[in-house]
């Protein structure tokens, strides 16, 4: 059966021979990280709202100069100049947000979504050159490596604000945002665990892996998460999001934190 390209008049992107809706991915995936991009930023410039009784916002974690209970070191630091607004978002958000971006999987994603690079399996670019990942800016891509150890330090912090989250005036207690905390540590630890440089980190540089029984159950227990990196990308980001809009709708008192226990 001959097939002719299908082109859509008065566009440079597509010539395909598919039929089906390839466009629908890219145009949810970009519709998603757009909205998760303008929250964040929206969040992070916003400085206050961001805690509510033992609950932390992971967009502010860990809080190293800020005004509440939480703060590490003081309210602002002295580096920071007077005519730029502070926020404590500002001095960690590059951590998460640099693992992410360089993250194998959102590569392929958003380069797709993005700049139709391709926008899908079969479909024409709208560009004749690639010059792929060994020319600036896009080398950059490959400090996603050296981010993982970054990534993995965080879990650790949001780990702690997770625990902190059933301490209510010095007494164990379970708050809703207590499991919303909870689960997305949960959620950030299976996206951060099975990255794909983690994968090759822990059963990598070896000839026979079996003969090193600690470091294949390590790569199969990677592998597991792996095997659905993009599930658990996506709750992950979503469930991030959610949980700074929980704190910020408790701490403004819109929505109620009811206590479970």
């Amino acid at each position: 059966m001959a097939y002719e390209p299908l082109t859509i008049s008065g566009s440079r992107i597509p010539n395909t021979i598919r039929r089906d809706a390839w466009w629908r991915t890219p145009v949810l995936v970009f519709i998603g990280f757009s909205t998760f991009i303008v929250y964040s930023t929206w969040a992070a410039f916003q400085g206050e709202h961001y805690t509510f009784g033992p609950y932390l916002s992971p967009f502010y974690s860990p809080e190293l100069f800020g005004t509440s209970s939480h703060a590490w070191f003081g309210i602002r630091p002295g580096f920071w100049p007077d005519w730029f607004p502070y926020s404590p978002a500002f001095l960690i958000l590059w951590a998460p947000a640099g693992f992410r971006l360089t993250c194998y999987y959102y590569r392929g994603a958003y380069y797709k979504a993005f700049w139709a690079d391709p926008p899908a399996c079969a479909v024409s670019e709208p560009r004749k050159n690639y010059r792929g990942e060994n020319s600036f800016p896009l080398i950059i891509q490959n400090i996603h490596r050296y981010m993982l150890y970054v990534a993995m330090g965080f879990i650790v912090f949001l780990s702690w604000d997770a625990i902190l989250g059933f301490n209510f005036d010095g007494k164990f207690g379970i708050g809703v945002g207590s499991l919303v905390l909870m689960i997305n540590v949960v959620l950030l630890a299976g996206y951060t665990f099975g990255c794909h440089s983690l994968r090759h980190l822990v059963g990598g540089a070896l000839d026979q892996i079996s003969k090193s029984p600690t470091r294949q159950c390590a790569w199969k227990g990677v592998t597991c998460l792996n095997k659905k990196h993009q599930m658990w990308a996506w709750l992950s980001l979503f469930w991030v999001g959610f949980t700074d809009v929980y704190v910020r709708l408790c701490s403004m008192g819109i929505w109620t934190d009811f206590r479970i226990l």
